[in-house]
């Protein structure tokens, strides 16, 4: 067991609303473009695969997937939508779990490496995705840019959404490198609120090149976005690519 924190079957049953926008056809078509040119045919691991709404489509696409899950209740939603023998999951964690086989591509979604709430988990996870790959085989992250430049002298807390269904913000503890992503999501038409929070370690791209490098890998390119946008001193976000020599 890791120090990721562990979706419960409530959450697992509304992720794939709440994150409907995210799950469209116009929203995932550059990243499966992204993911299948990295893949060149051959068979890719997802870490964290959750629902499926990466992993589901992209097997839609051709492309042989595995996953592995932390959570049996994400898995449970995952196969109303597909079966073991099409999309197999191995349930476990991201940093110790091996499961058969060589794979051209793994990749890492939606900032779900700051799950791991230490550094010596994060190095864990590099070096298990090094482990899966095949010579020449790449290593994906998508991950958020810690936006600490908002960040005022003396504030702790910087806005991420606020709208008529949803309000959050994260606060950081700038010591132990951990963000706590606060959610006020309305329920219905009652005008209530469902509140709920979830812990992080967030990192930057230099680190996670050093945690690359003790695994064996080699950066090879990094974006900021599934577009291939640049990344820029700006970008809230990265794509990152590490390679396994051949």
């Amino acid at each position: 067991m890791t120090s990721s924190e562990l979706w419960t079957r409530a959450t697992a049953e509304r992720y794939d609303a709440e994150e409907s926008e995210r799950s469209s056809a116009a929203a995932l078509a550059p990243m499966l473009d992204f993911l299948a040119e990295l893949a060149e045919g051959g068979p890719v691991l997802e870490f964290a695969i959750g629902t499926g709404r990466v992993g589901v489509p992209l097997r839609q696409r051709g492309v042989p997937v595995t996953g592995i899950e932390l959570s049996p209740h994400m898995v449970a939603v995952l196969r109303r939508k597909v079966d073991e023998e099409t999309l197999p999951v191995v349930l476990g964690d991201m940093a110790t779990t091996v499961v058969p086989g060589e794979f051209r591509l793994v990749y890492l979604v939606y900032n779900t490496i700051t799950n791991l709430l230490t550094q010596d988990e994060q190095v864990a996870c590099f070096r298990n995705a090094a482990r899966h790959l095949v010579p020449g085989g790449r290593f994906v992250i998508e991950l958020g840019v810690p936006p600490l430049r908002l960040l005022p002298p003396g504030q702790v807390a910087v806005p991420f959404d606020v709208s008529e269904q949803h309000l959050g913000c994260d606060t950081f503890d700038l010591v132990e490198q951990v963000l706590v992503s606060h959610h006020f999501t309305r329920d219905g038409d009652d005008g209530r609120y469902r509140r709920g929070a979830s812990r992080h370690r967030y990192a930057w791209p230099a680190e996670l090149d050093l945690m690359a490098r003790l695994a064996g890998l080699g950066l090879e390119r990094r974006v900021a976005g599934w577009d291939g946008a640049p990344f820029t001193q700006e970008s809230a976000q990265h794509i990152s690519v590490w390679r396994k020599p051949d």
